[in-house]
């Protein structure tokens, strides 16, 4: 059986491999799978949100039934990440009698009490775990605890220690969701059973990702806490496809807004019309579902509707994909090209620009 930190560089691009199990103690593996362009499958009743969304996103294949002698056939690779030492063993047993490579996920260790506990918010970056600070790749490493979503850079996971116990609280769009009471809850309550908890999630945790809630509820129930920025998805989506949020002659800044709630809604607090005349590049987060009202407001607010504009979804990412337009025709276009959740919108000159600087 090869080791998880294996000093081999497998060639697994458009490899069938198939992971049995479905917690967060696979995220990671499964992340590092789709990096490396392998054809994962996932073998399981019950998975974390994270993985039920790249199954829907179609990133993956999910098998939604307990191990079976089957599903090793044709595969390349297998990854045993069940919570059951005596089905890991057998089906670590079958792979190695049928020679195929196998990875086998070291579980949670029950008996590591600390006598103190923490709390370290991590901003991950907007998906490439190179993009990841040396500060907060520190904090996974050291970690008891990790509580992470569906946006972290999840083969980042990687480098936990094998009795870390990683619990995924993704809030999937139209799918399952952990409330933010419940992930404040979980902060509080593993840091005061000693551990150190880790927050990790995409992009940076003061930056439309609740970061400040969770700082908060940390403080007010005595737990130590502190922040390693990340790379906003703000800025850095933008520039995977070479497209600066500012740019001498263009515009003189830009402007970050939330796209959760729609132009219109009564818990909208947007001047759309001050914001389609500010001048500066608009970048929304969140935005894919509310895109057509967004470019309906601006325009009504006279922004010209051959304004330039583009969409960025999975940025930094293996399944990366760009959308560029106007104003007036982005919201079909991204509809006709099938872009999903996350992405990140820029409007104004700049999304005009292709690199040629």
């Amino acid at each position: 059986m090869i080791p998880v930190t294996t000093p081999y560089r497998i060639d697994l691009a458009g490899r069938p491999v198939v992971v049995v199990g479905g917690d967060g103690c696979a995220l990671g593996h499964i992340a590092e799978l789709l990096d490396a362009g392998a054809k994962v499958t996932v073998v399981a009743e019950t998975v974390v949100p994270t993985i039920e969304d790249l199954a829907d996103r179609g990133l993956l294949r999910w098998e939604r039934h307990a191990y079976t002698v089957g599903d090793l056939d044709y595969v390349w690779l297998a990854v045993v990440a069940t919570a059951d030492d005596a089905i890991n063993s057998s089906i670590a047993l079958e792979a190695e009698t049928r020679r195929i490579l196998t990875v086998r996920v070291n579980r949670v260790s029950t008996d590591r009490i600390l006598t103190t506990g923490s709390v370290i918010l991590v901003g991950g970056g907007p998906g490439d775990p190179r993009l990841l600070t040396l500060a907060g790749k520190e904090a996974i490493e050291c970690a008891d605890v990790i509580i992470t979503d569906r946006l972290a850079p999840l083969a980042a996971l990687k480098w936990a220690r094998s009795d870390a116990e990683v619990i995924d609280v993704a809030k999937v769009p139209g799918g399952r969701s952990t409330s933010q009471e419940e992930i404040n809850q979980l902060l509080v309550e593993h840091a005061k059973s000693g551990k150190n908890v880790v927050r990790f999630k995409g992009g940076d945790s003061f930056v439309f990702g609740r970061g400040g809630e969770e700082l908060i509820a940390c403080l007010d129930a005595g737990i130590e806490v502190s922040v390693i920025p990340g790379v906003s998805s703000a800025i850095a989506a933008p520039a995977s496809v070479n497209i600066p949020v500012t740019h001498r002659g263009i515009n003189q800044g830009f402007t970050v807004i939330s796209g959760h709630v729609p132009p219109g809604d009564p818990e909208s607090t947007l001047d759309y019309a001050a914001l389609a005349r500010s001048g500066t590049s608009l970048v929304f987060l969140m935005a894919v579902r509310t895109l057509p009202a967004i470019a309906d407001a601006l325009i009504e607010g006279g922004m010209p509707v051959d304004t330039p504009a583009a969409i960025v979804a999975d940025g930094a990412m293996p399944s990366q994909k760009v959308v560029r337009a106007t104003i007036g025709t982005l919201a079909d276009a991204a509809h006709e090209a099938g872009i999903k959740a996350p992405a990140v919108t820029v409007i104004g000159g700049v999304a005009a620009i292709d690199g040629l600087l």
